[in-house]
């Protein structure tokens, strides 16, 4: 093994519960063994470089991170909690997914999982809302939410973009946003959208006696994002959507940390160009604890069972059901116990229509947020009997009965799925 590398790997340690666990699977380069570029992983992510330096000392070198655990091409690796500042999601990111992706010793790396200490855990503020903060507001203590991505993407003027949301929330659905490519452009200009969505906003609630959520996108540069959080506050409005990783995570954190009272729902956008290749980047998994601590209420998890990818397997784990090759013990990925870091919806997204919800269901409980664009838009005749399918197949599976069977007595349904179909 490379001499400046191999004091990283100890198969003997165990991790104290003070350290940073991170999941890792490799693949070497030619001519180097796993261990020796696990060893590279740890030290590089580290206190390590690619030789000896006379700066070192035995009490840095103890900050090493150290590989305990080699299984085939998946290793684990704790890092002392000293080595990141509190607070900081950009830097432990840069530490744990930062250099170590581009060394030589390597062909592939995917960072799968990370166990966080309490410490650096509690140094996060976590959601403002929650499940259980989103489900007061609504008045909705157990079904699903549904909800809308206005459609198309661009192109609608504001009043039109209005209309459809309007149509959408009349229909039954309880929340709409904007797609994650809508800001403020010379064809939808941000603060008139904002003005006219939420005056019908308050206009279905009236009529259906319903609360209904508008989340328009503030993604933007920050100062930018800052001033149509609060425009949108002034408004009247209650909810932001936010692309968080094309704003990266010291705009989220910093946009949480207003603590302007409105909830954030996060648009996943870009994730594939980490997340696709199953064998280099960084999971899904990983991206979804980091948005949570960053602040984030709901967030988009994929479907399994629409057009977007991302295997069943990684979808359940992080809305549900966690394998136990995973450091964490089984349990809602989103929602798992940590202290008073409340937990997140998860929003199912992506090629949905209302013939699959039943599965969405089964996969998945009930703490989900089943939102789709041209599963709603369309339907047969229209936004709102597109939008009123999705809530009564919402109600089929709550109440237990088959879609195909509810759908004998309700039209909308069954226009739905003889487009579609249904699982």
């Amino acid at each position: 093994m490379m001499a400046f590398y191999s004091g990283y790997v100890d198969l003997k340690y165990r991790p104290k519960p003070t350290d940073m666990v991170c999941s890792f699977t490799l693949k070497p380069a030619a001519g180097v063994s796993v261990e020796e570029a696990a060893g590279a992983v740890a030290g590089e992510s580290s206190v390590g470089t690619w030789t000896d330096v006379s700066t070192s000392s035995p009490r840095i070198r103890a900050m090493g991170a150290k590989v305990f655990s080699i299984k085939g091409r998946w290793i684990e690796v704790a890092y002392p909690q000293e080595l990141f500042e509190n607070g900081n999601m950009a830097q432990i990111f840069s530490s744990v997914a930062g250099n170590i992706f581009g060394m030589k010793v390597i062909d592939s790396l995917r960072l799968e999982d990370i166990k966080w200490p309490a410490k650096i855990r509690n140094s996060f503020p976590g959601p403002a809302f929650g499940i259980k903060g989103i489900r007061k507001m609504l008045r909705i203590p157990k079904r699903p939410l549904c909800g809308t991505i206005i459609k198309p993407k661009l192109g609608l003027r504001e009043k039109e973009h209005a209309k459809v949301a309007y149509d959408a929330w009349r229909g039954g659905l309880d929340m709409v946003k904007d797609d994650e490519n809508l800001t403020s452009q010379p064809f939808n200009h941000f603060d008139k959208r904002i003005k006219e969505t939420l005056r019908l906003r308050d206009r279905a609630e009236k009529e259906t006696g319903e609360r209904k959520i508008y989340m328009p996108n503030v993604t933007a540069e920050y100062n930018e994002m800052l001033k149509r959080a609060k425009f949108v506050k002034r408004c009247g409005g209650e909810y932001v959507m936010v692309d968080i990783l094309t704003v990266g995570w010291s705009a989220l954190q910093a946009l949480r940390n207003e603590n302007l009272g409105l909830v954030i729902h996060a648009h996943r956008a870009m994730h594939a160009a980490l997340t696709r290749n199953k064998e280099h980047g960084i999971s899904m998994l990983a991206l979804a604890d980091a948005a949570r601590l960053c602040g984030v209420d709901q967030l988009h998890i994929g479907t399994a069972v629409g057009k977007m990818e991302g295997p069943k397997e990684e979808v359940v784990m992080i809305g549900e059901e966690i394998e136990e090759r995973l450091v964490r013990p089984k349990g809602h990925r989103l929602a798992e116990n940590w202290g008073r870091i409340k937990p997140v919806f998860a929003v199912c997204s992506g090629g949905l229509h209302p013939g699959l919800v039943p599965q969405l269901v089964k996969m998945l409980g009930n703490d989900i947020i089943v939102q789709a664009g041209g599963g709603v838009h369309g339907h047969p005749l229209g936004t709102a009997k597109g939008a009123a399918a999705m809530r009564q197949a919402i109600d089929a599976a709550m109440s237990g009965i088959p879609p195909r069977e509810y759908a004998k007595t309700h039209k909308e349904l069954r226009l739905a799925i003889e487009k579609w179909g249904a699982l």
